[in-house]
């Protein structure tokens, strides 16, 4: 097998030509294929351009753009040639922006359209330090868009600001302006893309992908191509089974670690990537006209096809859905039995396969009639509308609710749920498509090393819970320009703390149970640190403490202690009765005040995106203490206080 993600993509590319490798909508809202061959010469005319702006090998290149046929052109072309990209989407906040582009020292970046201009010039203005990095005290003061000289934008920009990009000092190239200038050079020499990508090696670095940052700083995760190289050759066809031809649905964020593997898996395997967005109407009509065979998601997004079923029943009501919960019960029983037959029960405690057996053999004959005549009536009508050659979905950036797997096996869809994180390029196991076993996430991938260990760094066995340390070839090199960070989290022997706390069956299978680091996953994928908006909050007179929940939810709450000297001043002069503290702040008048501080701080114009605010929060009557919600340096004990506040906690996500 190829060495290198451009090594891989050119074997493919002449060995099945014809075959698409993308399916984009053209101006008529239809789906066009785009065959290997095409995006090979597209990689090409790319790879000649930047060599004609000088860009060459380990430069960084900047990649700011969502979802867009572009996007995989651009970024074959940049690994090609040995460079690395430096990818973010739309929803980039000024900040990020300017981060990214300058702590990566990227020369040349492209951008989507012209608000991403808009967002690289109001960045370009601005000065002072742009990080600290701990505890070596060294700042980049680079300032502004540091060593950023030239700017490809995909979609052209307005007039207007094209020529204040220029007077900014920022060469401006449009797509059409930009592929010309390697017109000649590609004429000339048609097979330099090729030689370069002969030059290549394994270890080059393929990428510089930033974890999320708000006001504290992104880390650029380094990723090799051996990183990505790696995980193709072991999850296909060994762990999935894709064909040449296959096709996927594509309605993540094709930046992001999560969707990026999933595109190279595709192109090992010959198979075609459709590009949708994640709004329901589209990406239903888009299930409809691509017919994929394989759809990677998030749990959000299964949990709203779900929730749409449902939804659709209950309006219909009478028979149809007291029909559709009886069969969905049945489903659910049926799909246990057959785990349980085929020996896909976990096993975190030990349990005797003969009682399996037994206990499962009779429900599953009386049951297996019944299903049958479910999915014939019921279920599957919901197959069609996934494409009618559905095989499996793949889901990750956050763990799949047990409701919503139990949900998908009663009517007979297949979802594989992965697990991994950026720092390791991101896969470290997912269920087998021939052996799921509902309740985990599957076994390492193959040579990867997984160990659960205690505190001090034990190792435990199966079935006990502890913290997930990685070890294999797709684990990052580091992250950019942070070795004290790099430290923090890769230990002695390569073992990459994954800051997840976890158990294994007998037979090796993991299952995540909480996670021992800080940062929170939402239902939708959004990775989100919690501390720069705790930070934020406590910058209110009125707010003491403040604690940000939301793993595996759809949305962020929080646990906030007031300030009880100033909200109690504050009430006096407000004239708000005052009965106790404890009554004082459950008046609406009090539950407004801070919500007023919580939108104002916690807002775009700090730098804060959506899917970072506050939906709900519960304000708590006694500060935090040492030994209970506080350790002995005062930090906040996030497990304790999930455990301490737990009935706070489900009140505020329950519907």
């Amino acid at each position: 097998m190829a060495d290198t993600v451009s090594r891989m993509f050119l074997e493919i590319a002449r060995r099945q030509p014809e075959l698409p490798a993308q399916y984009a909508k053209g101006s008529a809202g239809t789906f066009e294929a785009v065959s290997y061959a095409t995006l090979l010469e597209r990689a090409k005319a790319v790879a000649a351009s930047l060599l004609e702006v000088n860009v060459r090998r380990g430069d960084r290149v900047g990649l700011i753009s969502d979802n867009r046929a572009e996007w995989l052109t651009i970024d074959l072309a940049v690994l090609g040639l040995g460079a690395a990209d430096v990818p973010r989407g739309c929803d980039a906040t000024e900040q990020e922006i300017r981060y990214i582009l300058s702590w990566s020292e990227c020369r040349i970046a492209f951008l989507e359209n012209d608000r991403q201009l808009k967002k690289v010039l109001a960045s370009r203005g601005a000065s002072g330090p742009l990080a600290s990095t701990g505890a070596s005290g060294l700042l980049a003061s680079t300032g502004g868009a540091g060593l950023l000289a030239t700017i490809v934008m995909i979609d052209d920009p307005e007039a207007a600001t094209r020529v204040e990009a220029e007077k900014a000092d920022l060469k401006v190239l449009g797509w059409a302006e930009f592929l010309a200038a390697g017109a000649s050079r590609l004429a000339k020499n048609p097979d330099e893309f090729e030689a370069e990508i002969g030059k290549g090696s394994s270890g080059e670095v393929a990428t510089l992908i930033y974890t999320s940052g708000t006001t504290g700083d992104p880390k650029g995760v380094v990723l090799t191509h051996a990183n990505y190289v790696y995980q193709t050759a072991a999850v296909i066809p060994g762990v999935i089974h894709v064909t040449p031809g296959d096709v996927f649905l594509s309605v993540l964020p094709i930046w992001h670690s999560f969707e990026r593997i999933v595109t190279y898996v595709a192109l090992a395997s010959g198979a075609g990537i459709a590009y949708s967005k994640p709004i329901g109407s589209i990406m239903l009509a888009d299930l409809a006209a691509v017919r994929p065979h394989w759809f990677p998601s998030v749990p959000r997004i299964w949990e709203s096809v779900m929730d749409g079923v449902y939804r659709t029943i209950r309006q219909q009501g009478g028979v149809k859905q007291i029909l559709f919960e009886f069969f969905v019960s049945v489903g659910a029983s049926h799909a246990w039995a057959k785990n349980a037959l085929l020996g896909r029960l976990p096993e975190f405690r030990a349990r005797s396969r003969l009682v399996d057996v037994v206990s499962a053999i009779l429900p599953w004959l009386l049951l297996s009639p019944l299903a049958a005549l479910g999915d014939l009536l019921v279920f599957g009508k919901i197959k069609e509308k996934l494409g009618g050659r559905f095989i499996a979905g793949i889901s990750g950036g956050g763990a799949l609710p047990p409701a919503i797997d139990r949900f998908f096996a009663a009517i007979g869809v297949l979802i594989l749920e992965g697990y991994g994180l950026t720092e390791a390029a991101p896969l470290i196991s997912v269920r087998p498509q021939d052996n799921p076993k509902p309740g985990t996430i599957g076994p390492p991938i193959p040579g990867t090393e997984l160990r659960i260990v205690d505190e001090q760094g034990k190792d435990l066995g199966w079935g006990r819970k502890g913290l997930i340390l990685v070890r294999g070839p797709q684990v990052m090199e580091g992250y950019y320009k942070r070795p004290d960070l790099t430290a923090k989290v890769i230990r002695d022997g390569g073992w990459l703390d994954t800051g997840d706390l976890g158990m294994t069956t007998r037979q090796g299978e993991i299952a995540i149970t909480g996670r021992a680091k800080d940062t929170i996953v939402l239902l939708g994928g959004e990775n989100i640190e919690p501390l720069p908006i705790e930070q934020k909050l406590c910058e209110s007179q009125y707010i003491q403490t403040a604690v940000i929940l939301g793993q595996d939810m759809k949305y962020l709450a929080g646990l906030i202690v007031p300030n009880e000297e100033t909200v109690t001043a504050w009430a006096k002069e407000n004239n708000v009765p005052i009965e106790d503290y404890e009554t004082l702040i459950k008046q609406p008048e009090v539950i407004e005040l801070i919500d007023g501080e919580v939108c104002e701080l916690v807002s775009a114009k700090n730098g804060f995106k959506s899917f970072e605010r506050l939906f709900r929060f519960a304000l708590l009557p006694r500060p935090f203490e040492v030994g209970k919600e506080l350790s002995a340096k005062q930090e906040v004990k996030r497990h304790a206080i999930s455990a301490i506040y737990a009935k706070e906690i489900a009140a505020l996500f329950k519907a």
